[in-house]
């Protein structure tokens, strides 16, 4: 069997790199820009700094920004109908993986119209035409939406996040700017933080994983173990570790998928629009625990990876052992809770437990999994 591996066309890093936003546009003849960001990037002056180049290169644009944190189908439809409405030929989309996945369902209904039911993207969709061309620009070092071929959009209607998986949906640029970080609060930096170090983890040891997404998944938990607690203080060298850490995860868990931590994380985010970062973080150690016998001796790697001392000399048990234990502690000192008490309702638990098992992440993971196990780990975190 063949793996792909499916990656941007051109991307740049580093502080400063947002000036290549103009250079880009010009040079692929785009004529109009359709900017996506969401209100409080707005608000606060962040888009401001990406449509000032805009402005300064003589580039039109107009400005979408009907984005909730979890978007839902409206934000989408919404969206669409902006873009028409524009004549733009291109997404410049301007945020965290709110923004950047709902330019992609944007793109691609755009382009593939007989998907302009939203719902019908979920899972993997059988598109036939690539995206309206998006550059994307993360505010955020978490999600890697601007490498991923993946997105999620909240059907509010049912309670549930969609998982949408499709290479046409990948973004042609993707401009990773620490600068354009470095106003995200503590807490948030924390929780997209975790979310990167999670894709990490799980992408290393899901199902798919193979030389190329290993190689990609150990370097990323070693930066992101040495980044982000300077990130979380605002150090330069923080932001610019995780800037980069988050992206490399999404190289390679966009490649080869995922696992429960996420399919448990995103009823949360749905039902109760709990942050993502967040959600993961708490869930992540527990499942390590759960997923461990069928890990081999990753851990062992992973453990390493996080700056834990003799792995070498451990046995598999100690190894194990050591990464969760490492994980934990890296949570703990960015101040993420311990457990969903103050999250999760009683009542909601087989309702979560379904929805997770359904979710499209679930496949992925390295053990095999049921509906009853699931509802045992939300109850243990409770």
């Amino acid at each position: 069997m063949a793996n792909r591996f499916v990656l941007n066309e051109t991307s740049y890093h580093g502080k400063g790199a947002i000036a290549e936003i103009a250079n880009e546009i010009k040079a692929r003849d785009f004529k109009k820009i359709l900017v996506c960001s969401d209100p409080d990037l707005i608000k606060l002056n962040i888009s401001k700094k990406v449509t000032d180049i805009l402005d300064a290169a003589q580039i039109p644009y107009d400005v979408f920004s009907e984005i909730k944190p979890n978007p839902t189908i409206e934000n989408v439809q919404a969206g669409v109908e902006a873009f028409k409405a524009s004549g733009a030929d291109c997404i410049v989309a301007i945020g965290g993986g709110s923004s950047i996945d709902t330019a992609k369902a944007i793109g691609i209904i755009i382009e593939n119209p007989e998907f302009a039911d939203v719902r019908s993207l979920e899972g993997v969709a059988p598109t036939k035409n690539k995206c309206t061309p998006i550059i994307a620009v993360p505010t955020t070092a978490g999600t890697a939406a601007e490498v991923t071929i993946n997105y999620v959009i909240t059907d509010a209607e049912k309670d549930r996040k969609m998982v949408c998986v499709d290479v046409h949906d990948i973004p042609v640029v993707a401009v990773v700017d620490p600068d354009m970080m470095a106003t995200m609060p503590r807490g948030l930096t924390a929780a997209t933080g975790m979310d990167a170090l999670t894709h990490a983890i799980e992408g290393y040891i899901t199902k798919g994983a193979w030389e190329m997404s290993d190689m990609f998944h150990l370097k990323a938990i070693e930066i992101i173990a040495k980044s982000l607690r300077g990130a979380v203080e605002g150090t330069d060298c923080g932001r610019e570790g995780m800037a980069l850490g988050q992206y490399i995860a999404g190289m390679g868990f966009s490649n080869v998928g995922l696992g429960i931590v996420h399919s448990m994380a995103h009823p949360l985010g749905a039902l109760y629009d709990t942050p993502h970062g967040v959600a993961n973080a708490i869930i992540l150690p527990t499942v390590m625990e759960y997923n461990a016998p069928a890990t081999g001796d990753k851990y062992r790697d992973i453990a390493a990876a996080m700056g834990v001392e003799g792995t070498d000399a451990m046995t598999i048990e100690q190894a194990r052992a050591a990464a969760i234990d490492a994980v934990k502690q890296l949570s703990a000192d960015v101040g993420i809770p311990a457990d969903l008490k103050e999250i999760v309702k009683a009542e909601d638990i087989d309702f979560l437990s379904q929805s997770a098992f359904d979710d499209a992440c679930r496949p992925g993971n390295p053990r095999d999994t049921s509906t009853e196990e699931i509802k045992a780990l939300y109850l243990s975190l409770m």
